[in-house]
């Protein structure tokens, strides 16, 4: 038994030997070296953020602060040209979009009718001055009148009191009598009637107290100034320097309602902003705050500007039907105020009028020169 078993010693000596543990390497120092983070790299990892932030909070509280809103506009003055008289048009001189200037042609309109009335006016001043000198005539002739009757008084009074004299003695009618006193009533009144036509053509002959002319002949004049304004009226100019819009509606032929818009003059030159901020925005808002303005149309222009105007009202004030809160289901809502922002610089681009705008007014940073 002891022969067909193995000993320990010999099991233990059949086996194979046991490897010797491995030892870790030793990194080389240029390695580990490379494995830690270097100064640079931690200074940009924590220097520059730190650095953004630290100038981001100091810009801050320096300018003390803006507001901004997306509700904001490029407003222009626009004026609506109307025809001062009707009728037919007889030229167009604009086109639509095209940059025009004060006084310049716009449109004509027949001027025929017009001619005429100026024609007929001065003809009603000539009528009036020939009746001015018919009524110098008849109150010359008036006076001549008078004279005359005076004269035919004196004669029938000596005639009555001839008369008179011998009905006392008897040597006359009483037919006689009554005949001469007729003469002489009749004499007196011939007097009367001179006297009241001689006062008539004095009152017509009259000069009016503030013109110092006769008010027929002035009366006249009037009317012919007002003939020869409609007739220049027929030529429409531009009232003011701008762009043409809405022209397309002019067309020659086409009647023309005296009053009715027949084109729009929008001023290109003097834009401005209307920007609608909400009330809560206000407090620290001031007038000749600067602004800055960027626009949807043109991505990366920005444009100095400054507080103008802040609105007297909401917009809901001014609007056709404003908000009435007197019912029992009011939900309070935020209002906005209407600013007008002015342009500090001309922009490199073209404006046009109702562009969406994004404005900045700087609530802390003073305010621009002048204001």
């Amino acid at each position: 038994m002891d022969q067909l078993s193995p000993t320990r010693a010999d099991a233990e000596a059949a086996a194979p030997p046991k490897a010797a543990p491995k030892a870790d390497p030793v990194p080389p120092p240029a390695a580990e070296a490379a494995a830690k983070p270097g100064w640079r790299t931690r200074l940009l990892m924590f220097g520059l953020p730190a650095l953004l932030v630290a100038g981001g909070a100091g810009w801050w509280l320096l300018s003390g602060g803006s507001v901004s809103t997306d509700n904001a506009y490029v407003q222009m003055d626009k004026v609506s040209v109307a025809a001062e008289v009707g009728g037919r048009i007889t030229e167009v001189a604009v086109r639509d979009g095209q940059q025009v200037a004060k006084g310049q042609l716009l449109f004509r309109i027949d001027s025929e009718p017009y001619a005429l009335s100026v024609a007929q006016a001065t003809a009603a001043i000539d009528a009036a001055q020939v009746e001015v000198g018919n009524l110098s005539a008849s109150a010359n002739t008036s006076n001549v009148d008078i004279a005359a009757a005076r004269e035919e008084v004196k004669f029938a009074q000596v005639n009555f009191d001839r008369q008179a004299a011998l009905m006392e003695k008897g040597f006359t009618t009483r037919a006689a009598y009554d005949a001469s006193r007729h003469a002489l009533a009749q004499a007196r009144e011939r007097v009367r009637q001179a006297e009241a036509a001689a006062v008539e053509a004095r009152t017509k002959l009259a000069a009016g107290p503030s013109s110092g002319l006769n008010p027929e002949v002035q009366a006249a004049r009037v009317q012919r100034a007002q003939a020869e304004v409609n007739l220049a009226r027929t030529t429409v100019r531009a009232p003011s320097a701008g762009r043409v819009a809405q022209a397309d509606r002019l067309q020659v032929g086409q009647a023309m309602v005296a009053g009715l818009p027949a084109l729009t003059l929008v001023d290109t030159a003097h834009p401005w902003v209307e920007a609608n901020f909400k009330e809560t925005d206000l407090a620290d808002m001031r007038v000749g705050q600067r602004a800055e303005i960027r626009f949807d149309a043109y991505p990366g222009l920005t444009v100095r500007g400054h507080v103008l105007t802040i609105g007297a009202g909401t917009g809901s004030e001014f609007s056709v039907l404003p908000a009435q809160n007197a019912t029992g289901n009011w939900v309070k809502v935020t209002q906005r105020v209407p600013v007008r922002i002015a342009f500090d610089e001309k922009p490199e681009r073209d404006m046009i009028a109702g562009l969406s705008a994004d404005v900045t007014v700087f609530t802390g940073g003073g305010t621009v020169a002048g204001e």
